[in-house]
């Protein structure tokens, strides 16, 4: 039986800016980063209050996501916060595109959404 999400994994088109986005910006560390020479890669494993969540990956050429964000695929990745007005005050700081709060019609909840550098959609939800 399933216990938990292990990880999530993203591709990356330039892994410094996006190294930087998940640890400076987002704020999650790494717990390993491994180049692998034969495919020309980076994988950066990342945490989250010290449980590892995602590895990001770098590839040589990799397509662009098609759309956004009702592309086949995965639509979004969602980040609880526990005040929204904070997390839309850290973006608008660091220059960050963050449209306007929403409320969640089903749970009366406060989101938002912003992209990371290769517009994957990333939402912050308020628990």
């Amino acid at each position: 039986m399933i216990s938990k999400v292990h990880h999530i994994a993203i591709i990356c088109s330039d892994y410094e800016k996006s190294k930087n986005f998940y640890t400076q910006f987002l704020g999650l560390t790494i717990n390993n980063e491994t180049y692998r020479k034969e495919r020309a890669s980076y994988k950066l494993d990342l945490a989250l209050n010290g449980d590892y969540i995602i590895e990001l990956f770098s590839f040589p050429n990799p397509p662009e996501r098609t759309s956004r964000p009702e592309a086949c695929g995965l639509r979004h990745l969602a980040f609880q916060v526990p005040n929204i007005e904070r997390i839309v005050e850290h973006c608008k700081k660091h220059d960050m595109l963050v449209e306007p709060i929403r409320m969640d019609e089903i749970t009366g909840k406060k989101f938002t959404f912003i992209s990371d550098p290769d517009n994957l959609p990333i939402e912050f939800y308020e628990n």
